[in-house]
């Protein structure tokens, strides 16, 4: 038996313009990394595998390891509610194997506010400290905590909930990280900065006034001092997020920004919940972001 991906057509706009859905980090591995170890895993467990059957699962997707056990004992296809295509058994002569079953665990990652809720569910369900680093001893942690070699907590940093930081970080000082935030390499979070629910990746800076909640940020950003991100509409309904001109229900009831690699924003910047800026674009300082922000010319 092998195991193959399903190929998707993933919609990498803007923040995924430079790599595809399956290959972003979550928690500070590849969404495809976590996905291979979940197979791995069950392939060490007493679970019967048909030597005549490939089992296909779609590229990018989030299954759980009960959804997949029970796709591998059931030889069924699994489907998300919306009816999209998880993973699926073919047999030798092409034919599917067996009906499929629906789950509410398992899903298809289509879209960049899609890899918060894989994000959650993997910082949610950390059981132990991991401290490679350096933490302050004035610096509190409620929660569990992973921190790669070369990194500091300094003074003053509060983190509520669980938290993964990579290595050769600066946290601080007094700053407020709350769970389910995953902060890549290099990266540098400043004074008076509150994050909340977000991925940063490698090389980000957020220095000094800002709050980012429900947010993604790319490789290499800088927000400029006092950028805002709103993530709550005020009427209490789902984000909608324009994808190829067409509205989308982000199914999240808070959502802030997806900001792509290389962005920087200029001081008091503020942005409407649910904005999108393209790699390598930038606001002015003061500036108040209501629509996505295109690539920049040329």
């Amino acid at each position: 038996m092998k195991h193959f991906y399903i190929p998707t057509d993933l919609h990498c706009e803007p923040l995924t313009s430079t790599r595809s859905l399956a290959d972003f980090p979550v928690a500070n591995r590849r969404l495809r990394d976590w996905q291979n170890e979940r197979l791995a895993s069950l392939g060490s467990r007493e679970v019967a595998q048909p030597h005549d059957a490939d089992f296909f699962l779609q590229e990018g997707a989030w299954i759980s390891l009960a959804d997949l056990k029970a796709a591998f004992t059931r030889r069924q296809a699994l489907v998300s509610p919306k009816g999209e295509l998880i993973a699926a058994w073919v047999w030798n002569d092409g034919c599917l194997q067996g009906d499929a079953f629906e789950t509410r665990d398992s899903f298809a990652v289509r879209f960049p506010w899609d890899l918060l809720r894989v994000n959650e569910e993997i910082i949610g369900n950390l059981s132990e400290d991991r401290i490679d680093g350096e933490v302050h001893p004035l610096a509190v942690v409620e929660g569990r905590l992973h921190l790669g070699k070369g990194s500091r907590i300094l003074p003053g940093v509060f983190i509520e909930g669980n938290v993964v930081i990579g290595e050769s970080c600066k946290i601080g000082p007094n700053c407020y990280l709350r769970g389910s935030t995953s902060i890549g390499d290099k990266c540098h979070v400043g004074n008076a900065v509150e994050i909340k629910n977000s991925i940063l990746l490698n090389g980000t800076s957020v220095g000094h006034l800002t709050y980012l909640g429900d947010s993604i940020l790319g490789a290499k950003v800088n927000f400029g001092a006092g950028t805002i991100t709103s993530n709550l509409r005020h009427d209490g309904g789902n984000h909608r997020s324009l994808v190829n001109n067409e509205l989308v229900d982000t199914g999240r009831r808070k959502l802030g920004v997806i900001i792509g690699d290389g962005v920087h924003t200029g001081i008091n910047t503020s942005f409407y919940p649910g904005r999108k800026m393209a790699a390598k674009s930038s606001t002015l300082p003061g500036e108040v972001v209501r629509k996505d922000v295109p690539p920049p010319a040329g």
